[in-house]
């Protein structure tokens, strides 16, 4: 009995799950369907596809092009496929880590608290030059916006997103990082029949045969992101023991134009106004039955199975860790630490509440008008533009974001993250104007593109912070540089 076993063991997949084993209890982790919304650009102006790729929370880079198991501290990866990564070598896929992949930064203590393409763009080249040095070394590679390695670096600048997620076991994601490093990894990318939801449904398949898979009638015969997701969530909710639940990251406000929603082929004939007319000319009796293949069988709202299954990524309530699961079954991932939320509400928020708030910010502004902080309320709509317009980002060594602002013959320098927003050299105004507009921005989007009540709260203990702070005498604020800190269960301390 115990040679088998011992053999077993021998092969090196089942060495690697026994040194997990005794490095500490049997784990599990997960893996999840990304759906990216569509940003309005090249072929996705048309189709509104959006783009999909694969989150894993076990698995993580060992170089862009390398998969390992993740050590203890790190927060897992995404892996992505695209039409051209513009790197020296043709790859099929790149993996990053996750927070590099959705904010463009290492440690989420440095997250920016807005966007732009000056703050993405450096925030792009700093990773090129840390994980990329060996792989983009050409011209084009390096300086042109055409090279989509880019995508993968702060995403959640560019889009909203969401993970469809399910648990895995050791043994399934130890056989992903064995298949994906022994073959090759050489583009062939194909729009029709190897695009990036190919990519992810074949990814997904291999961990749970059959629970992905294209929908020939709403798109045309190809496979589109959202029937990936539409599919592979169908499938997780039909396994309860797969623990499915979804994470949603809002698009950050900035400067960046904001993202729409994925559809799908029928659904963008039946939404799209721009491709109604040529429909009306060109194919009058094919519009019909698109439309009814739409209703009948294409309809998925991602944002409803969010609040219908909701989940946390920790570092979206202040917490450097992975994924806090916010229904009421036991947690069984390491990594998975429960927080004290009562309902789904507590994390999407109730309208009643949106509403308050939103009550709450006009009174702010007006006060702000009333105390000459602000000329008026309709500044709080350029804010950003003028940060943009003005400013220079820069990231330290330490990765800390700041941006230096010159206005006429002043320069000021404010931190871009939570942790140096309210720094003592951050300058004070500049920090209550930039929280100030992105509470603007979360309040005015529609549930697709506003982040989740935990983080919002944060964010609004923060403005109030900024508020009392800017109000401060410049003697006292050098006191005044410790935000007020989010208790798990939302509450601020």
């Amino acid at each position: 009995m115990i040679k088998p076993i011992l053999a077993a063991f021998a092969h090196p997949i089942g060495l690697a799950i026994l040194i997990v084993c005794l490095a500490g209890p049997p784990v599990h982790a997960d893996v999840g369907v990304i759906l990216n919304e569509s940003l309005d650009t090249s072929v996705e102006w048309i189709t509104g596809s959006g783009h999909t790729a694969v989150y894993f929370s076990r698995i993580c880079p060992d170089s862009p092009v390398k998969l390992r198991l993740c050590r203890p501290d790190e927060q897992g990866s995404v892996m992505s496929n695209y039409i051209n990564l513009g790197e020296d070598t043709r790859y099929e896929w790149n993996v990053a880590p996750l927070n590099m992949y959705v904010y463009g930064v290492q440690d989420t203590r440095y997250r920016p608290i807005f966007g732009s393409p000056k703050i993405k763009k450096l925030l792009e080249d700093r990773y090129r030059g840390a994980a990329l040095a060996g792989y983009c070394t050409g011209e084009s590679c390096m300086k042109s916006d055409k090279s989509e390695w880019r995508e993968m670096v702060g995403a959640g600048l560019s889009r909203s997103m969401y993970f469809f997620v399910v648990e895995t076991s050791v043994a399934q994601d130890l056989d992903i990082i064995a298949k994906f490093n022994a073959l090759p990894n050489e583009n062939h990318f194909n729009g029709v029949t190897r695009n990036c939801a190919d990519f992810t449904k074949n990814i997904v398949d291999t961990y749970f045969p059959h629970s992905a898979h294209r929908d020939v009638i709403n798109d045309f015969g190809m496979t589109s992101p959202k029937a990936v997701a539409r599919s592979f969530t169908h499938y997780a909710q039909s396994h309860p023991e797969s623990h499915f639940r979804v994470l949603h990251f809002s698009q950050l406000p900035g400067t960046i134009k904001q993202s729409t929603e994925a559809r799908s082929g029928t659904e963008q004939l039946y939404h799209s106004k721009k491709l109604l007319i040529p429909m009306v000319i060109f194919a009058s009796r094919e519009l019909p039955v698109a439309a009814a293949a739409y209703v009948f069988t294409g309809r998925f709202n991602p944002e409803h199975e969010f609040e219908a299954h909701p989940a946390l990524e920790a570092t979206q309530n202040g917490n450097p860790l992975v994924v806090v699961k916010v229904e009421n079954e036991s947690v069984s991932a390491e990594k998975l630490q429960p927080v004290e939320i009562r309902e789904a509400a507590d994390v999407v928020g109730t309208p009643e509440e949106w509403r308050k708030y939103r009550r709450d910010f006009v009174a702010l502004l007006d006060q702000a008008v009333r105390d000459e902080i602000l000329p008026n309320r309709g500044y709080v709509n350029h804010i950003f533009k003028r940060l943009d317009a003005a400013g220079t980002p820069t990231a330290e060594p330490d990765g800390a974001l700041w941006m230096t602002v010159k206005n006429g013959g002043e320069t000021s320098r404010v931190g871009l993250s939570r942790n140096n927003i309210f720094a003592p050299d951050s300058d004070p105004r500049l920090a209550f104007e930039q929280l100030l507009a992105r509470i603007h921005h979360v309040l005015e989007s529609p549930k697709h593109s506003r982040e989740t009540m935990l983080e919002f709260k944060e964010d609004w203990a923060l403005l109030q912070f900024a508020r009392v702070r800017i109000s401060a005498p410049s003697s006292l604020r050098r006191f005044s540089t410790s935000p007020p800190t989010m208790a798990p269960s939302g509450k601020i301390d």
